[in-house]
């Protein structure tokens, strides 16, 4: 339905079509979970960083290329590379203080713990 319309994003978050990485984000009782599609990316030049409610990923993939037979000319390429840079904003009872990542299969997931006022309590009936 989106593409009928200049192929706007569904939600004011979303981002540009082409960026890079592609992004999924959820969240539990205590964290909310990240999970950025970064094949292709060495885990060890990935910069992460939280800062005033906002997380940034950010890095380089390098170009990996199968050769084309000679005297192809290539004409479309579809796989983005060189370096990238994504900002997410974090919900306000996002925790800065605890956050992990880590690499795995090509995905990087990131875990931002919530502050604990924020978190859901049970309140006993007196």
């Amino acid at each position: 339905m989106s593409s009928l319309f200049g192929g706007f994003p569904s939600s004011l978050r979303s981002s540009r079509f082409g960026t890079f990485p592609h992004i999924n984000v959820g969240t539990t009782d205590s964290t909310i979970e990240i999970v950025a599609f970064a094949p292709g990316v060495d885990p060890a030049k990935l910069d992460i960083n939280v800062d005033k409610g906002l997380l940034s990923i950010a890095g380089e993939r390098s170009a990996q290329q199968q050769p084309f037979p000679e005297g192809t000319r290539q004409y479309a390429q579809e796989r983005f590379s060189g370096t990238f840079r994504r900002v997410i904003e974090l919900p306000q009872q996002a925790d800065p203080d605890k956050v992990q990542a880590r690499y795995i299969d090509g995905c990087l997931l990131i875990s931002v713990g919530k502050r604990e006022a924020s978190q859901p309590r049970a309140i006993t009936v007196q």
